[in-house]
């Protein structure tokens, strides 16, 4: 049995797109996985499958998504060791706990590559933010206080590409290995 991890895309935020945790583990169980964790309230799931399909895994869980809970919500899913291998290759400005200093990973769901996304959001203003991208994540930081001068700040929200990524903070894509 394979362990995964799930992030959904945009649940859970202001009041939109409202999925009750306790909800979205049993519909997943009702899918056939097994040992579902949720971590915090955002869409950042655990789960346990002896199936290997991994690339129809985000497909079946956004169906279910939709039958449930009546939102179409992008889900991206990697098996946990794979997460694992993609944070021990996050650059070492990245990560670094300094609190002043506001470290994200963005997932690029299949099949963006990082050159559409690249493309689509454009060049990172180097005096503010910091990026790095590796396989389908892209390491990206910044000064709390000079977040509205970034670029990337309101482009990722806003961009024709913002349904098919996904945002966690350092901290929480940490968490979700060990879930």
């Amino acid at each position: 049995m394979k362990r995964y991890v799930a992030f959904l895309r945009g649940i859970n935020v202001s009041g939109k797109n409202k999925i009750s945790m306790v909800e979205l583990k049993k519909g997943l169980a009702e899918l056939g996985f097994a040992e579902v964790v949720t971590y915090l309230n955002s869409g950042n799931i655990a789960f346990s499958s002896v199936i290997e399909e991994q690339n129809v895994f985000a497909d079946k869980i956004a169906v279910m998504i939709k039958e449930n809970f009546s939102l179409d919500i992008p889900v991206f899913v990697i098996l946990q060791e794979e997460l694992n291998e993609r944070l021990n290759h996050a650059p070492g400005w990245w990560g670094t706990g300094n609190k002043e200093i506001y470290d994200n990973i963005i997932f690029l769901m299949p099949p963006l590559s990082y050159e559409e996304f690249y493309d689509e959001i454009g060049n990172p203003k180097e005096e503010y933010e910091k990026v790095y991208h590796y396989k389908n994540v892209v390491f990206w930081s910044f000064d709390r206080k000079c977040y509205q001068k970034t670029n990337w700040w309101s482009k990722t929200a806003s961009a024709g590409v913002k349904d098919k990524i996904t945002i966690r903070t350092a901290n929480t894509v940490r968490k979700s290995v060990t879930i």
